[in-house]
């Protein structure tokens, strides 16, 4: 299933300038889903890290990666407008930079979820090559 970044607004409850996803390329409901982001110029992050060298902030990309798990559990209808809660991030490592211009390709997969809490593992590429990976935890909360 494909979803626009309008069809993800519906489900998450993310706006401008803190969502981070552009669109669905693959999603299963309380599985996985794939997303992209497409990295332009003009992010405002880009104003301050770093100016003379822009990268995206890692921070933005475990968010980017949180948001993709967030349409994968509150796409389906027992989650339907509720909000799943940050709770935890391990094993993060970062491999590769993402400069303007990249296309971040957002993969996630729900590993785990019960009684209100969920874990994933979640990866993010560019050009095919590991840009990010970590672990995820959330709490869903209405």
């Amino acid at each position: 299933m494909r979803l626009t970044q309008e069809d993800i607004k519906k489900i998450i409850p993310h706006r401008d300038p803190f969502l981070f996803i552009d669109e669905m390329i693959e999603l299963e409901s309380l599985k996985y889903g794939i997303g992209i982001k497409y990295v332009k110029p003009d992010e405002s992050f880009f104003q301050g890290h770093f100016p003379s060298k822009p990268v995206m902030p890692g921070v933005i990309i475990l968010e980017s990666l949180a948001q993709v798990g967030a349409v994968v559990l509150l796409s389906h209808p027992d989650y339907a407008g509720k909000i799943a809660y940050f709770t935890g991030i391990s094993e993060a490592k970062f491999r590769k930079s993402v400069f303007p211009g990249d296309m971040l390709e957002l993969r996630c997969e729900l590993t785990k979820i019960r009684r209100g809490f969920g874990f994933g593992t979640a990866k993010a590429f560019v050009n095919g090559e590991l840009a990010c990976e970590t672990n995820l935890s959330f709490a869903v909360g209405q």
